[in-house]
């Protein structure tokens, strides 16, 4: 089976969460660049990659890598690729997207026209027609220009996979679904610990937990623009991925995440999307405002994604929000606070300098995720163990 070269983009400040996870899917990282990890795998690969991995936003297979500073150097190194590898005669393809950084060519629609061109000008002297009609399964491609350094990747995901189907109704600022899991991932959460999400919003955070919790793929209940590829990729292939996320899947797995919100209306959609993922019964929301949160058990889990006052008519108001979630995670008797926010006083509400800060990229807007780590628990007594004779 041919191997390729893959390449996952991934928030920025999120690589290491995502090397982790192909890692633990048993292939072997080939390159990490800022926002992209890159590793080596076959057909298997591809669609293992879409289905189980929680922080990726697409998986591209690698079909080009050259340096170019003109269009005429750009047309000859797209036209000296064997297309014919990837594009079907009757394949419908074309460059969905393009992206320039500190590059000579940096017009994206020049550089999708001319890399479209040198494509099809490929193809012709290989299957001897003039006009291709494009009537069978779409090949979109996508082009990094980095330094002049141009790739070009057959994009085998299509929608985005923060997409992962169970999000129809959302808050007005509603987290990426694959942001959310990489930030529980990034803390020693497990499922056998208390998770709360005070800023609930549609539901993100917990529903992505309690995927974790059940070990639910993420992918397993959405479609990948590959899964037309049959010229690469067999449709069993598919189907035998499919089974593993089945048998691996346990919504038996006893769960306490809870997620608040102070508008009743949000957390009905968190509900509905709950259901939707599949997970509803893992996860307990409540109408409630910051100020009344509380629990009785120790070692628990804050992780949140509070407002950042960025709308109009917020900032004045987020000084008391964020005091207020100060002094509710105080009285928390040693749990341990995760934020993801634009906000930059957060540090100041606390109390104290987080134990960790990490810069993160939600989209354009610079954010910071602070770590704030209550004590671990003690380690559990082994269990079965013989009684001291009397």
């Amino acid at each position: 089976m041919t191997t390729y070269e893959l390449i996952a983009p991934c928030h920025f400040g999120m690589e290491a969460v995502l090397k982790k996870e192909i890692i633990d899917l048993g292939y072997e990282i080939t390159s990490v660049e800022d926002g992209r990890v890159c590793f080596a795998g076959d057909a298997d690969a591809v669609a293992r990659a879409n289905v189980f991995l929680r922080t990726a936003e697409r998986i591209l297979i690698k079909t080009a890598s050259f340096r170019a500073t003109t269009y005429d150097e750009l047309f000859e190194a797209v036209k000296a690729v064997h297309w014919e590898a990837y594009i079907p005669k009757d394949g419908k393809f074309w460059v969905a997207k393009a992206a320039s950084i500190k590059s000579k060519l940096f017009s994206p629609s020049d550089i999708q026209s001319i890399i479209k061109k040198a494509m099809v000008e490929q193809l012709k002297q290989i299957y001897h027609v003039t006009w291709f009609e494009e009537t069978g399964a779409s090949y979109p491609f996508r082009v990094f220009l980095m330094k002049d350094q141009v790739t070009i990747g057959l994009d085998t995901t299509g929608e985005s996979l923060h997409k992962r189907g169970y999000r129809k109704l959302v808050s007005k600022a509603p987290i990426a679904e694959n942001l959310a899991a990489a930030m529980i991932m990034l803390t020693p959460w497990r499922a056998d610990r208390i998770l709360v999400d005070p800023f609930c919003g549609s539901g993100t955070i917990p529903i992505e937990a309690a995927m974790i919790a059940a070990n639910m793929a993420p992918g397993m209940h959405r479609d990948f623009a590959a899964e037309e590829f049959i010229n690469l990729i067999d449709r069993k292939i598919w189907y035998r991925c499919i089974d593993e996320a089945n048998d691996l899947l346990d919504l038996n797995v006893q769960t306490d995440i809870q997620g608040y919100d102070i508008d009743g209306e949000i957390i009905a959609s968190a509900r509905e999307n709950a259901a939707r993922a599949g997970v509803e019964k893992l996860i307990h929301f409540q109408k409630r405002p910051v100020a009344e949160l509380s629990h009785p058990k120790k070692y628990g889990f804050l992780i949140t994604n509070p407002p950042y006052g960025e709308r109009i008519g917020e900032r004045e108001q987020l000084p008391v929000l964020y005091r207020e979630l100060a002094e509710r995670y105080k009285a928390l008797d040693a749990w341990s606070l995760y934020v993801i926010t634009g906000y930059a006083d957060v540090e100041q509400y606390i109390g104290r300098k987080a134990d960790k800060n990490r810069k993160i990229y939600n989209g354009m807007m610079k954010t910071y995720y602070y770590q704030f780590m209550g004590p671990k628990p003690p380690k559990r007594a082994p269990q079965n163990q013989p009684q001291a004779n009397q």
